[in-house]
C-alpha cells in the first residue's frame, strides 16, 4: 500500500475470532508495509470485535485509548469449570446438576452483586508478568501461584437471555477487566462453576463495530481508512496554540500557560492543537504553571516549510 509510512493515527479492526491480538498487528504491519504500530487493549485469541490499532504518531496516543472502558457482548455456559476461564481450555470440574437448578433470578442476583466496584483476581492464563515471568507461561508449566486481586469497575452487567444453563450477557467494564474472570466468579457465587463460551467487544473507548473493518477486508484496501490522532483522543480537553508558539511546543519547549491559552488550565491532561488544521502537536498538562508534555507529536509540521500540513500562518 503505497503512503502508508506517512499514515499516522487509528485504524479499527474487527479482529477475528483464533488469532491473538499481536498476530493481528504482525498481519497488517506486514501486509500494509506499516513499520510503526501497535494495538490498544488485548483479546484473546477466541475473542472478536472492536481491535483498535495506532500507526506511526499515533502510537503516542495508545496509553490515553487503553485507559477507556470497554463493552462486549457474550455467552457462558454453567456447569462446566475450564482451566482457562473460557471454552479453550480443560475442563477441570463439572456439575450440570447444580447447573439445572439455577434460576434466572439467580442469575440476575449474582450479577448484580458483581457490579460496581469490585476486586478481580486476574486469570493465570493471562500475560501479566509475576516475579519476571508471564502468568501464562507458569500456566503452561503447570505452576499456579498467586495473584493478588485488582480494583476495577464493571458500570453494567446485564442478562441478555438464560436458558438451559447458557446464558448471553452484555457487560461494561474498566481497563484491566477480565472478562473470564467476571464469568468465573459468577459461576463461584452460583455455586455450579461457569465458563465464557463466546465473547465479541463492541465497543472501546469511542471506537464502536460500525467503524472497525474485518481484518480481510482491511489487508485488501488499497487505501486505509485512518482516524487522526487529535480525533482518537477527542474525549480529553483541547486547546488551539497561537501560530508563534506552534514550533516551541512542536520543539518541547515548556512554555507559560499564559502564553498558550487565556482559558483556566485543566486539572487533567489536555491536547495541544495546530491553530485551524487542528493538528495533534502535543499532549500536555500544567504543572508550576508551565506545560510539561506527555507527549510531543512530530508529522514535521514545523520542519517541512512549504508542506500542506503547515498553517499558512505558520510558513
Amino acid at each position: 500500500m503505497p503512503g502508508t509510512e506517512a499514515m499516522h493515527g487509528v485504524v479499527v479492526v474487527d479482529k477475528p475470532s483464533g488469532m491473538t491480538s499481536a498476530k493481528v498487528v504482525s498481519l497488517v504491519k506486514r501486509g500494509l508495509g506499516i513499520k510503526k504500530i501497535g494495538h490498544t487493549g488485548t483479546l484473546d485469541p477466541m475473542a472478536t470485535g472492536v481491535l483498535p490499532l495506532c500507526v506511526g504518531e499515533g502510537t503516542k496516543v495508545a496509553g490515553y485509548l487503553l485507559a477507556a472502558d470497554k463493552h462486549y457482548d457474550g455467552e457462558f455456559v454453567l456447569g462446566i469449570e475450564t482451566n482457562t476461564l473460557d471454552r479453550e481450555g480443560q475442563v477441570i470440574n463439572e456439575d450440570p446438576e447444580g447447573a439445572k437448578a439455577v434460576t434466572q433470578a439467580q442469575v440476575l442476583s449474582a450479577m448484580e452483586a458483581l457490579t460496581g466496584d469490585i476486586l478481580q483476581v486476574p486469570p493465570m492464563f493471562s500475560a501479566i508478568r509475576q516475579n519476571g515471568r508471564r502468568l501464562h507461561a507458569l500456566a503452561r508449566a503447570g505452576q499456579e501461584v498467586e495473584r493478588e486481586a485488582r480494583p476495577i469497575t464493571i458500570h453494567r452487567f446485564r442478562l441478555l437471555a438464560f436458558a438451559n444453563g447458557r446464558g448471553q450477557f452484555s457487560v461494561s467494564a474498566s481497563k484491566g477487566t477480565y472478562v473470564r474472570s467476571l464469568i468465573d466468579d459468577l459461576g463461584r457465587a452460583l455455586g455450579c462453576g461457569a465458563h465464557l463460551s463466546e465473547l465479541r467487544r463492541t465497543k472501546a473507548g469511542r471506537f464502536g463495530l460500525a467503524e472497525a473493518l474485518p481484518l480481510e477486508t482491511l489487508l485488501e484496501m488499497d487505501s486505509m481508512p485512518i482516524l487522526d490522532p487529535a480525533k482518537a483522543i477527542s474525549h480529553l480537553p483541547s486547546f488551539e496554540v497561537p501560530s508563534v508558539r506552534v514550533k516551541d511546543v512542536a520543539d518541547g519547549k515548556r512554555l507559560s500557560w499564559q502564553l498558550v491559552s487565556e482559558a483556566a488550565p485543566p486539572q487533567e491532561p489536555f491536547a495541544l492543537l495546530t491553530p485551524n488544521t487542528r493538528a495533534l502537536l502535543a499532549i500536555a498538562e500544567v504543572e508550576e504553571e508551565r506545560l510539561r508534555y506527555r507527549r510531543v507529536f512530530n508529522y514535521g509540521l514545523t520542519r517541512e516549510l512549504g508542506s500542506s500540513t503547515v498553517p499558512a500562518e505558520i510558513v
